[in-house]
């Protein structure tokens, strides 16, 4: 199952839901977290959880190969919906390695930045890039 809800059910058969966890390896169906495609799965799933006020664990679980890229559509998106702190407060990740976490905080520092003012962010970019690369 790719999404797995924990449940913990009480003797008046009230079923309450501890979290969500999402296997991005089940998810993308590869080791490789590397397209944007793939990122926009987890990103969905996630959205959902979120929008439900629903606690969330991403596992990097088998992942091998992961993208600033993927990382950013995945979660980076997240921060242009919700705030920092209901995201610090319902997802939680876990099984990252150290190379996986200063990815996932570089793509969540760039989104924070983006979603902060989109066209200063763009500006800074054509700046940089030169004006042919239009916005980010």
């Amino acid at each position: 199952m790719k999404i797995t809800p924990k449940q913990k059910t009480f003797s008046k058969k009230i079923t309450v839901s501890e979290n969500i966890q999402i296997s991005m390896f089940e998810i993308v169906g590869s080791p490789f977290c590397v397209a944007t495609d793939d990122g926009q799965k987890i990103y969905n799933l996630l959205d959902t959880a979120l929008k439900a006020d629903q606690e969330v664990v991403l596992s990097f679980h088998n992942v091998t190969a992961l993208t600033g890229a993927f990382l950013s559509t995945a979660i980076g998106q997240l921060y242009g919906t919700f705030s920092e702190e209901k995201i610090q407060s319902l997802l939680k990740v876990e099984e990252a390695k150290p190379d996986d976490l200063r990815l996932l905080r570089s793509a969540v520092n760039n989104a924070k930045l983006y979603f902060k003012d989109p066209e200063r962010f763009n500006q800074a970019v054509r700046e940089v890039m030169g004006d042919e690369v239009g916005d980010v």
